[in-house]
């Protein structure tokens, strides 16, 4: 949903600003900033985590009307976000030059899959749960290895793959496994099939999504993270209010979540608007947080935090919300995240080594 990449990027990931140096100051200063990071990144997700399941399987209203209108909340974070990146910019950059930026305009095509991405990843949430679309989303290296294998001939080490299996199998029988039937009783349609269909689509867009950034940024230099979440989030914005605003009035029968209506039950549901804010919030204040880790730290820091929070999100959601799973499923999920883990010290000791050769 958040435009900005949270994850790595070619050569090493989004750089937010300022850049400062996270070999400076004492161990005691660079403990606190990292565990000022850890705890943002952790607060901002995991709440913004629980707000998502919260709008997409609550009741609400004396008629306990369901809020079906999920695909809003990429409009609301879009238009939220934008806000958000035009402060930082003020605040960071004021006065400064545009020169060597990239201009809004180039972020008009790339803010297409950005729209419908993000969108498939909620919507999925009317047919899986929560923790199953974590899981899902957390199993990105798996078309990413596919796309470097089969179209680029790219050649990948023997524990890269095993680190892929681990990921496909936890997915995979997390996947087949039974769903508790209080967890089904929550979801709006249950689809099992088309709930993870959403997510690997959203998955695919996100990696076109995240290439096309490296690219503007390889381009012009000068584009810092803000920069891309403001152009992003001006043409998400402008997308979803066509979509969901302009198209209604033009067709009567219009199949796509309609913004009107949307807004009406949050009218008469005030709770729900309230929601909705503080997810949008969650997630534009998480992102100061990712850019300040990436910053001090580097990308890998930031994977690392960001990989443990998703386990952490499961964890509460099974325990706290409701979403009780069985042995076999932790079994899956252990298994995702030991893939994943696997990953990052792969990343880790590669990177240890090019410093060392250095």
């Amino acid at each position: 949903m958040v435009s900005a990449r949270k994850g790595q990027g070619r050569g090493g990931g989004v750089r937010g600003p300022p850049r400062v140096d996270g070999g400076g100051g004492s161990l005691a200063s660079r403990v606190a900033v990292l565990a000022f990071c850890v705890a943002g990144i952790w607060s901002s997700y995991i709440t913004q985590g629980i707000l998502q399941e919260t709008l997409s399987t609550k009741r609400f209203g004396p008629e306990e009307r369901r809020f079906d209108h999920l695909a809003f909340l990429n409009f609301a974070q879009n238009v939220v976000c934008f806000v958000w990146s035009f402060i930082m910019i003020k605040l960071w950059s004021g006065g400064s030059s545009p020169a060597g930026r990239a201009p809004l305009l180039k972020y008009w095509g790339v803010s297409i899959t950005n729209t419908i991405g993000p969108t498939m990843g909620i919507e999925a949430l009317k047919y899986i749960s929560y923790p199953a679309q974590v899981l899902a989303k957390s199993s990105k290296m798996i078309p990413v290895m596919l796309m470097g294998t089969l179209l680029y001939g790219v050649k990948y080490t023997l524990p890269e793959y095993f680190c892929t299996f681990l990921v496909a199998g936890g997915v995979s029988s997390f996947a087949l496994l039974k769903t508790s039937s209080k967890t089904i009783k929550k979801l709006a349609n249950p689809n099992a099939p088309l709930g993870y269909g959403l997510c690997f689509l959203n998955l695919a867009f996100d990696g076109y999504t995240n290439s096309t950034q490296d690219l503007i940024k390889s381009r012009y230099p000068k584009t810092n993270p803000w920069d891309i979440m403001l152009g992003m989030n001006l043409w998400g914005t402008i997308y979803n209010t066509v979509i969901m605003f302009v198209a209604p009035l033009l067709f009567s029968n219009w199949p796509y979540a309609n913004g009107f209506e949307a807004v009406s039950f949050c009218r008469e549901n005030p709770e729900v608007a309230w929601d909705i804010l503080m997810f949008c919030l969650c997630g534009a204040v998480g992102q100061n947080f990712i850019f300040l880790t990436i910053s001090r730290f580097g990308s890998l820091t930031n994977t690392t935090i960001t990989t443990t929070r998703k386990f952490m999100s499961i964890v509460i959601s099974s325990v706290i919300s409701g979403n009780p799973l069985s042995m076999e499923q932790w079994g899956s999920v252990v298994m995702v995240f030991s893939g994943l883990s696997l990953q990052i010290y792969l990343k880790w000791k590669r990177k240890k080594g090019r410093d060392h050769k250095e």
